[in-house]
């Protein structure tokens, strides 16, 4: 069994309907097909290869248990082209891997292209449907439809062998399950599950056997030798593939032309372009929903049991996505995302959930599955997110927070999210005293934790705005008095006068990194000493080994009510860094900026979690959070000075 991937070893395609990861050994160990929310096809990232890879490297030589290791990756020409550069005593080639955007169906594209000398190389691909529980029927050809279609699929296509990847020239073999006595080589192999259907073209010969589709061929400097994995509802026509040259042609234009939007041009315009690229591809384009990762149950805590689905869309996002689009250009995504946070929770306020489906969906049922052994033995693996359910207070000032920094921001405002943010001012105005889970979904006992009433706070303190600034109905000084009170009540018991800091809930000893936040959502100026008291306290008590803790898990009898431990988390790193830029030390605010960035891998990803003891990521993969607080600080200390607070509409506590 091939030795576990680190997670920080992994890149991503994407299509903006799913993605994979790669691993720096080229192998493909994680897709969901045809979304990011579907079933895996290769699913070794969360058992091994028995449960579904596709490795595309050099032939191992002269040990097959020597396996080559790549020079370099990166993505090309700014696009999200995966380039691996593989230099052996033999030769050199390069590897292209690629999604292009979205026709009929899904296509993984991979070109290898000869650079000098000659290089063998081999293919193995191992289908495993349903997370690598359905071992699909494997036969070679397939009938090519008549009718054309909008996709890449230009005549004359000729890989490096020269053979037509026409249907004429389809050798077809022994059609039983598996085929493992199939000898002859095909141009052509259809895979089926139930519901799935996954076509695999190549310029070279296939074999199958044992379940697995194999290639072994030679290039030699100038030859490219392309495969196409294509995937479709079982019960649909099959689709052409994508022509592999021109969609190569295609992608890296779609991705150059995007990022070409981006208005950002400050120092470490890299480094934000980038981390865009990646919040991009984690975009399902159909709805506008920003998935909060592209992956599940990678470990917090390895070995243990902090393993969960973030391939979903969180209300929390919101605001802090919001405005790395809107500070960098992407007023585009930026409307879509608000268009989708306006559908999904429209309806009952009394009903609002921390996250739903890339579709809106409410309903995301948590379930496990044991036949995974889990990424380095890490169970369970989950599918779903029972958090769903959980009731967090601050997603209703996340939501109108959100919302009132898009009219802000000019987009289009239509009159129902006005109605929305009335309804859900009056569900808030009646509840906010309420204990809650906090926004780290803990699965201990409720309590009254200070982000959640300071995000209360917020969303209230918005309405007012929005009714000052933009002269829309609603009872401001109702709305206006509420504000106060909550304000008065953090203040008095979030607050510990003592130690000069807000605490992580109320009469609580511990803290949290959400602390950082208050200023930043205007509860509180940068100046106030409660402000520089709490960033101080954070940093001394919550940082270890030089990075941040989102809270100690062991404080106050464990809050969030499970076993084990965990890393820092990367994002609040990044708050750390506006806090310290807020409160006047910018020096050390690009210091720590710049030492973050060195988090990231080769190529740019950022997990939710990093362990500074072992060097290595943790969590779900690239995550949202992560890439956007990067985004942000970057915008933060790029300024010449602090975003001012809110102006306060009354005196404060």
């Amino acid at each position: 069994m091939r030795a576990r991937t680190p997670i920080e070893d992994y890149a991503l395609i994407g299509d903006l309907h799913t993605a994979a990861l790669i691993s720096r050994d080229g192998s493909i160990d994680w897709l969901c097909l045809p979304r990011f929310d579907s079933a895996a096809c290769f699913a070794a990232l969360l058992d091994g290869p028995e449960a579904g890879h596709w490795t595309l490297q050099p032939a191992a030589d002269p040990s097959p248990d020597l396996a080559p290791r790549p020079t370099m990756r990166d993505y090309d020409a700014h696009s999200l082209v995966l380039r691996t550069r593989w230099d052996t005593d033999s030769g050199a080639v390069d590897v292209l891997d690629f999604m292009p955007p979205r026709g009929e169906a899904a296509d993984v594209v991979r070109i290898v292209e000869g650079v000098r000398g000659s290089v063998d190389m081999h293919s193995t691909l191992r289908l495993r449907f349903d997370y690598g529980r359905v071992r699909p029927w494997v036969r070679t050809g397939h009938e090519r439809p008549d009718t054309g279609d909008d996709r890449h699929t230009h005549e004359g296509a000729r890989g490096a062998h020269g053979g037509d990847r026409g249907a004429g020239n389809t050798r077809v073999g022994d059609e039983r399950a598996g085929a493992d006595d199939v000898d002859e080589g095909a141009s052509e192999v259809t895979a089926v599950g139930g519901p799935d259907a996954v076509w695999l073209h190549a310029d070279v010969p296939m074999h199958l056997g044992d379940g697995t589709i194999t290639s072994r061929f030679t290039v030699r400097a100038g030859d490219q030798v392309a495969f196409v994995l294509t995937h479709r509802a079982s019960h649909e026509p099959a689709p052409r593939p994508a022509h592999p040259h021109a969609a190569l042609r295609d992608t890296i234009k779609f991705w150059d032309d995007w990022l070409e939007r981006c208005t950002y041009t400050g120092p470490w315009a890299h480094d934000v372009r980038r981390s865009l690229l990646l919040l991009k591809a984690l975009t399902y384009a159909p709805t506008g929903g920003i998935l909060a990762a592209a992956t599940t149950s990678l470990p917090e805590d390895v070995g243990g049991v902090r393993n969960w689905d973030y391939r979903y869309c969180w209300l929390r996002d919101a605001t802090f996505t919001l405005q790395a689009l809107l500070g960098t250009g992407y007023t585009d995504e930026a409307k879509a995302w608000r268009e989708w946070l306006v559908r999904a929770v429209a309806g009952d306020p009394s009903k609002l959930q921390i996250m739903y489906g890339l579709d809106g969906t409410p309903r995301l049922p948590e379930t496990t599955l044991p036949w995974l052994a889990g990424y380095a033995s890490s169970q369970p693996v989950r599918t779903g997110n029972a958090a769903a359910e959980q009731y967090q207070l601050d997603v209703w000032g996340e939501t109108l927070d959100g919302l009132y920094q898009a009219r802000e921001a000019g987009l289009d405002s239509v009159d129902t999210a006005w109605q929305l943010q009335h309804a859900l001012l009056d569900w808030l105005e009646g509840h906010w005293e309420n204990p809650d889970n906090g926004l780290w979904e803990m699965r201990g006992p409720r309590r009254h934790f200070t982000h959640s009433k300071v995000m209360a706070w917020a969303g209230v303190d918005r309405a007012v705005r929005t009714v000052e600034r933009h002269g829309l109905d609603g009872p401001a000084d109702r709305w206006r008095a509420l504000a106060d009170r909550i304000h008065h009540d953090v203040c008095t018991h979030g607050y510990d006068a003592d130690r000069n800091t807000f605490t992580q809930f109320y009469g609580s000893q511990g803290l949290d990194a959400s602390l950082l936040l208050i200023p930043k959502v205007g509860f509180l100026p940068w100046s106030d000493e409660r402000v520089i008291g709490t960033v101080h306290a954070v940093e001394t008590e919550l940082r270890r080994d030089g990075h941040l803790l989102r809270y100690d898990p062991t404080a106050d009898g464990g809050p969030d009510g499970l076993p084990g431990t965990e890393a820092s988390f990367i994002a609040c790193g990044f708050w750390l860094v506006e806090a310290l830029h807020g409160i006047g030390q910018r020096d050390r605010a690009a210091t720590l900026f710049d030492e973050l960035l060195t988090l990231r891998n080769d190529v740019g990803m950022l997990s939710e979690e990093y362990d500074p003891r072992t060097n290595a990521h943790l969590g779900n993969t690239p995550q949202a959070f992560s890439l956007v607080g990067l985004v942000n600080a970057a915008l933060r200390l790029s300024e010449g000075s602090p975003a001012p607070a809110p102006r306060p509409d009354s005196e404060r506590t």
